[in-house]
């Protein structure tokens, strides 16, 4: 029991920690950013929540598979990448601000990219989770910077 709680409760703090910051986006998403210049390969709305649920279930079995083998080396870079995950959304929809999006989004690549490259060494397999994650906001920051750069 005491294994699956390692794999469970890093993933349902990463669900948790998205249901919050997706508050901040409810009225953004309906008042400012569909009128927004975005780049022609934004995918449709509807499609964030589900690659979000996917990378919320690979970041939580990363971190968990890290605990799992003893590594708590992980642990104030992961719960960064957490923050920066959720500080993401507040600055980029609440307050309206691409481009204090887009430096949170910068670090947030960074974190992940360093998270992928550190934990490495400790469990391939908790590198490899990660690197749907770092694709996407890979991906987001691209959309972030077109967004910034042409509204």
């Amino acid at each position: 029991m005491r294994r699956f709680l390692h794999y469970l409760l890093p993933i349902v703090l990463c669900f948790v920690v998205g249901w919050i910051s997706s508050i901040f986006q409810r009225e953004a998403l309906v008042e400012w950013y569909p009128y927004l210049n975005k780049p022609s390969v934004t995918p449709p709305n509807a499609l964030f929540p589900i690659a979000w649920g996917i990378l919320y279930i690979c970041s939580g079995l990363s971190y968990g598979r890290l605990w799992d083998i003893g590594e708590r080396g992980f642990t104030g870079l992961w719960f960064l990448i957490l923050a920066l995950n959720f500080l993401w959304s507040p600055m980029f929809f609440f307050v309206e601000s691409p481009i204090s999006g887009l430096a949170i989004i910068l670090m947030l690549d960074i974190a992940v990219l360093s998270y992928i490259m550190l934990s490495w060494r400790s469990s391939r397999l908790a590198s490899l989770l990660m690197i749907p994650y770092l694709a996407w906001i890979l991906f987001a920051s691209y959309i972030n910077f077109y967004v910034w750069l042409f509204n």
